[in-house]
């Protein structure tokens, strides 16, 4: 479970978190929508280890990510693109990756096969199309079969079809008993993905329920965050 409270951090004299709190659970997939420059990758930053806050508290499992006795075991994130090096193979990068954490390289085949990149394992990274290197990312993140899965943006720049098996996948860790938190600002293609919905607008919470709950009255989820957010139509 991921439980964040109180959360308030402030960078160059502005504060961009403004005592934030919610919380997601396992089995269900909790979207983290909002604006850019809304708050949501430094709030996830801060549930990583990677920044700090400057009050409130970010827990995984009731711990902050820096005191999780087995990190890659207990979560898997994805924030920035792959994180490979383009020269390695993608074999090649997920067994580093292993190595460096002590599991097998029996673990790598089977994520390669989880995320369907088996048979463009060998080809170097730098090769990889913009969703060859979305699953890789994903394949990165599921080594140490982790009960949370925290994505940014994962759906962004993805073809429909790319889109279409990303919403698959995460329903399918959800339905696994798995706590799955995506952050993103594309509405229509959260829509039928998530379970629960929690919007960021200016470093506040601005809606926190089901997603039946903050859609409420509007027509669609795309209707409701612009509503609550006041952002123009792109």
């Amino acid at each position: 479970m991921v439980t964040i409270d109180g959360l308030v951090k402030r960078r160059g004299g502005k504060e961009i978190l403004r005592g934030i709190g919610f919380s997601a659970r396992p089995g269900r997939v909790t979207g983290f929508l909002g604006p850019n420059g809304a708050g949501k990758s430094s709030t996830l930053r801060v549930l990583l280890g990677l920044d700090r806050a400057d009050s409130g508290t970010a827990l995984i499992d009731g711990l902050p990510y820096a005191r999780l006795r087995d990190p890659l075991g207990t979560v898997g994130a994805v924030l920035d693109g792959s994180g490979a090096h383009r020269a390695r193979t993608g074999r090649a990068h997920l067994r580093w990756v292993a190595r460096s954490a002590g599991l097998p390289r029996t673990r790598v085949e089977e994520v390669l096969g989880l995320v369907g990149l088996t048979d463009a394992a060998a080809k170097r990274v730098g090769g990889y199309s913009l969703g060859m290197g979305r699953r890789l990312a994903l394949a990165t993140a599921l080594l140490g079969d982790p009960a949370v899965l925290v994505l940014d943006e994962p759906v962004n720049g993805l073809d429909p079809e790319g889109i279409r098996w990303i919403r698959t996948f995460l329903r399918e860790r959800a339905a696994d008993g798995r706590t799955v938190l995506l952050s993103s600002h594309l509405m229509g293609e959260l829509a039928e993905t998530v379970d629960d919905v929690v919007v960021i607008d200016a470093g506040r919470i601005v809606a926190d329920g089901t997603l039946a709950e903050v859609t409420g009255a509007h027509r669609t989820l795309e209707d409701a965050f612009f509503a609550l957010t006041g952002a123009g139509r792109r």
